[in-house]
């Protein structure tokens, strides 16, 4: 079922509805393991700047080797926005397009040596990562709309009689 395109919740049967969060779920955990990834290099790759931007004689952690700096450099902080909580996968999304997606927006930079790229071709694989993940996002919002109206829509079917518990445990 498309879950992109959701109008008219309440022509649809339970069974559907169910069907249609279910997906909507799965596509928006996968595209949120996709956004994780695109923020983690995003991350890499403004470490990277910041560490060509402290000059050799005043060499300390700011210029020590990034891999033993990616624990603290992909860490999260903690957010500044509040908004409710929201049950997340996190395992690795259905196949490997996602992560397949994300290397390919890389372009030529490699994560692996990162020094051998000139500092327009880090700003460049940022530009790109950015823009993909601002679209990512809008696609996951809308995922979430779906899931949250098809709940929403299972929700008043149980208030209002239309549907019954009954039924459900009953496996009818």
């Amino acid at each position: 079922m498309d879950v992109s395109a959701v109008d008219g919740l309440a022509g649809l049967a339970l069974e559907e509805l169910r069907v249609l969060r279910r997906d909507a779920l799965q596509q928006e955990a996968d595209l949120s393991y996709l956004r994780r990834l695109l923020h983690g290099r995003m991350d890499i790759l403004r470490a990277e700047l910041q560490r060509r931007e402290v000059p050799l004689a005043e060499a300390g952690e700011e210029r020590a080797a990034l891999l033993d700096r990616l624990p603290a450099i992909l860490a999260d902080a903690p957010s500044a926005n509040r908004r409710p909580a929201r049950h997340l996968t996190l395992g690795p999304p259905r196949g490997e397009r996602y992560r397949r997606e994300a290397d390919a927006l890389m372009g030529d930079v490699q994560l692996a040596d990162l020094a051998a790229h000139p500092t327009a071709d880090l700003l460049a694989a940022i530009e790109r990562l950015d823009e993909h993940q601002r679209e990512v996002s809008g696609r996951r919002s809308a995922l979430q709309r779906t899931a949250d109206d098809c709940g929403a829509e299972i929700t008043r079917r149980y208030r209002e009689g239309e549907a019954r518990v009954d039924d459900l445990l009953g496996g009818g």
